[in-house]
């Protein structure tokens, strides 16, 4: 069963930098509106503590789309480095993503609490594309939103959409809806712990179960203590850890229905972005970095990834997602409590 459905093949990237005697002012124009973006992200996270910073970055990208004094800049001058941003910035981030986990911390949590992970992945990620193409959800939506929602949000919509060649209109909505979810979770989560019997540790597998992006799970475990954000995390970074094989086998499907056009090569099995996440991954697990160069190469992800969900955000197009909207929602919502649902039950198992 191909993961992608039955779509034509794309013949190439629906956007980009222009190229010979016409071309525009390349990417710098948008690389510097995004650098701009993450710096108020920051601030903006700084301020608001509870506010990630990679979600002020996507809603910022929305606002610079729509404005009208910035939407002729971003569809215009701006376009080719928002685009680089997104594409380009997005793989250096999920490589940087692998420093944040190490085997020794797998191997250190049990099978119980790894089944659990794998059992809440393949839950999450199989309903949620089952129920976008029943309600008809266009192009790779349906795909990239069951990724974000069962592996870690934003990075696996990017890492996945770049393997399928998912159109920027889709990689855009998905990450849009995964992301907003995410952080309406901040918000809910903390107050269903004591109607729902959960201790700390509980309560901090759960989330990191459940919740979709890293900072999303810091900021929603950390109101229940030290405790439940190391169990938050720790399971958090176990789901990441499913990236490199979701998009292996997004890769084999792609290459099975053999979508590449004349001319074009068929994505690797394991893409090099891929590769290098995992030689990172190994890396972490030398010991051999110190705390200094982790927490530099968790900062540089940090930003690398605000600037490429700034580039995202700017390409979602509210008045075509009106179209489409509520469905979207729909399948967001319903994933929601299915992710949810899910690892509840399953860290009541493995109490």
């Amino acid at each position: 069963m191909a993961l992608l459905g039955q779509r034509p093949a794309k013949t190439g990237p629906t956007t980009g930098p222009a190229t010979g005697p016409t071309a525009g002012p390349g990417p710098w124009p948008g690389l510097a509106l995004a650098a701009g973006a993450v710096a108020l992200a920051w601030l903006t996270h700084r301020l608001l503590p509870g506010l990630p910073m990679l979600t002020v970055a996507i809603l910022l990208g929305l606002i610079a789309a729509h404005v009208p004094g910035t939407r002729a800049w971003v569809r215009g001058p701006a376009k080719a480095g928002l685009t680089f941003a997104a594409k380009r910035l997005m793989r250096v981030g999920i490589v940087l993503l692998g420093l944040k986990l190490s085997l020794d911390d797998v191997l250190g949590v049990g099978w119980q609490t790894v089944a659990m992970v794998l059992v809440t992945v393949a839950a999450t990620f199989f309903g949620t594309w089952w129920l976008g193409r029943r309600l008809g959800l266009p192009g790779d939506q349906p795909l990239l939103i069951a990724t974000g929602y069962s592996i870690c949000g934003a990075s696996a919509i990017g890492a996945v959409g770049d393997v399928s060649k998912s159109e920027e209109r889709d990689t855009a909505v998905s990450v849009a809806v995964v992301t907003l979810c995410g952080t309406l979770a901040i918000a809910v989560l903390p107050l269903l712990q004591g109607p729902l019997g959960l201790s700390d540790a509980e309560f901090g597998r759960w989330v990191g179960a459940s919740v979709h992006d890293v900072g999303q799970v810091v900021a929603t475990a950390q109101t229940a203590g030290g405790a439940a954000l190391g169990e938050g995390v720790l399971v958090k970074l176990m789901r990441v850890a499913m990236l490199a094989p979701l998009v292996a086998a997004v890769a084999v499907s792609v290459r099975a229905r053999g979508a590449a056009a004349p001319g074009e090569r068929r994505p690797a099995v394991v893409p090099l972005f891929v590769a290098g996440f995992l030689v990172m991954v190994a890396v972490r697990s030398t010991g051999l970095l110190p705390g200094a160069a982790l927490d530099g190469a968790g900062h540089a992800q940090e930003l690398l990834l605000g600037a490429a969900l700034f580039g995202l955000g700017s390409a979602v197009d509210l008045r075509s997602l009106a179209r489409t909207g509520g469905r979207v929602a729909l399948v967001g919502l319903c994933a929601w409590v299915v992710v949810a649902g899910v690892s509840y039950a399953g860290v009541c198992a493995t109490a």
